[in-house]
């Protein structure tokens, strides 16, 4: 048992029931996943690009990334239906808390100018997103070898029913919201 998922159950699980009055342990919101994802627009004139984010995101999720391909064709972008333009992954149970232990502790902290968390990333269902500007802020990502700076979408899906009972439970986590 990781971590986070050690202190979910000893303490952020009691904390949520007594702030919003909970009857049952079941109603508590839970993490259910986080799907990180880089569009990788260059792709289309190098493949290189594309196979460098595919190294970097296996390193910073621990499992290799799906390819995700282009929907529809925009000729102001000379792209085609089923280009690959990004990769994604989605982490669920121990990875899913794992990463969210590194995120909170070591990647978010080497953020250059960082004053917290926008709090208006919620959707209106619980579920958070934000991005980050660059992959290198992890600490599995080798700075010298990174060939082109991307950018990477986190979305953390729980299964709170509003924004506030989302936000209480990302806090009890420890993530660094911006007042």
């Amino acid at each position: 048992m990781t971590r986070l998922e050690a202190l979910y159950k000893s303490k952020i699980i009691q904390a949520l029931k007594e702030k919003f009055s909970y009857s049952n342990q079941m109603q508590v919101p839970r993490l259910q996943k986080i799907v990180l994802s880089m569009g990788v627009g260059r792709a289309l004139q190098d493949k290189k690009f594309l196979e460098g984010a595919i190294s970097d995101m296996t390193q910073i999720a621990g499992q290799k990334p799906m390819i995700c391909k282009a929907r529809v064709s925009v000729s102001n972008f000379k792209l085609r239906q089923g280009n690959e333009i990004g990769v994604k992954v989605t982490l669920r149970k121990a990875r899913m808390y794992e990463f969210l232990d590194r995120l909170i502790g070591l990647a978010i902290p080497r953020v250059r100018d960082f004053r917290g968390l926008n709090p208006k990333g919620f959707d209106g269902r619980g579920n958070y997103n934000m991005g980050l500007a660059e992959q290198a802020v992890f600490p599995e990502i080798d700075p010298d070898k990174v060939t082109a700076i991307q950018g990477l979408n986190v979305a953390m899906i729980s299964s709170a029913k509003t924004d506030e009972e989302g936000r209480a439970l990302l806090k009890l986590f420890g993530m660094p919201f911006r007042n």
